[in-house]
């Protein structure tokens, strides 16, 4: 194992398939990998954990299929290192969607309760879902029937022209904070592996265009609110998050990693906020951005 490797990573693929990452390994000689298959595939079932060169965090990797993957700190790059040296990778072969036996709870004990919420399969093979506790054994149906009776009056929205790897966990945070929608605006699929099936709970719209997540905006009477570090040096500018209440009805809207909003998303918002920073990075990624920005939301408008 103490070989020269190129990987390259890169995100979710427009071909239908829900992946969390496209992992790429090729080597400088050619061998197969254990199980058979040739090492070069992608978006193996392993989850990897790793730290490749200087300040590169470690970050999971799930993917579908046979195969290898390798844990690295940035996206649509070429890393070169050794594996077993200068990068040390750890991988353990990960089953796809197979029950935690030690998160939810087990069947539940006859006679079943006739409640027309449970779901039957559930409580003949117990419930171990990320739901919490008061919504054990309840069909996905009745959870979102509840969530919707108390869903806040803002919005989340995310551009999504090249497969932000982000989508997945602001949906999450979406549902953690009872949002009234997501929208997702450009391209349609996005990866949905982040999101830990949050997203069947969870109301997602989708738009081609930054127009149409605008005119639906405008026609629900919806303050459009940008979430991005402009600064103050542009023709655009932002303004500290907290600097005034964000508004009742908005949508919050997050643009793409790297990037940030885009010129057509920043015409468009009605105001731009930015979330402070006190170290040495100019700005945070847009998944833990949209958590801080969901949770001044909530602060600012109910009483929990």
């Amino acid at each position: 194992m103490d070989r020269d490797v190129r990987m390259t990573v890169a995100s979710g693929v427009d071909d239908g398939r829900d992946v969390a990452f496209d992992v790429v390994a090729e080597v400088d000689e050619e061998r197969q990998h254990r199980r058979g298959c040739p090492v070069s595939v992608v978006a193996g079932c392993w989850r990897v954990a790793g730290r490749l060169g200087h300040g590169v965090a470690q970050r999971d990797v799930v993917g579908r299929g046979a195969g290898v993957a390798a844990a690295v700190g940035d996206e649509d790059r070429d890393v070169v290192g050794r594996t077993g040296h200068a990068a040390k990778v750890r991988s353990e072969p990960m089953a796809d969607n197979v029950p935690n036996p030690d998160v939810g709870v087990g069947p539940h004990s006859e006679p079943w309760p006739e409640d027309p919420r449970l779901d039957p399969e559930l409580l003949a093979e117990g419930d171990r879902r990320n739901v919490v506790d008061r919504f054990r054994y309840w069909s996905v149906e009745a959870i979102v029937a509840d969530l919707d009776r108390t869903r806040h009056e803002f919005h989340v929205a995310i551009e999504n022209w090249r497969h932000d790897l982000n989508i997945g966990t602001v949906v999450r945070n979406a549902n953690a904070f009872n949002v009234a929608a997501v929208h997702i605006v450009g391209r349609r699929r996005w990866n949905r592996r982040g999101a830990m099936v949050t997203d069947r709970y969870v109301h997602v719209e989708h738009h081609d265009t930054i127009d149409g997540l605008l005119e639906r905006s405008r026609a629900d009477g919806l303050t459009v609110v940008g979430i991005d570090n402009l600064g103050d040096g542009g023709p655009s500018s932002s303004v500290p998050l907290d600097s005034t209440p964000l508004p009742r009805r908005c949508v919050l809207l997050f643009g793409q990693e790297g990037t940030g909003l885009s010129d057509e998303a920043v015409a468009g918002c009605d105001e731009v906020r930015e979330i402070p920073m006190f170290g040495s990075t100019r700005s945070i990624n847009a998944g833990v951005a949209s958590g801080i920005a969901m949770h001044t939301w909530i602060r600012t408008h109910t009483s929990g």
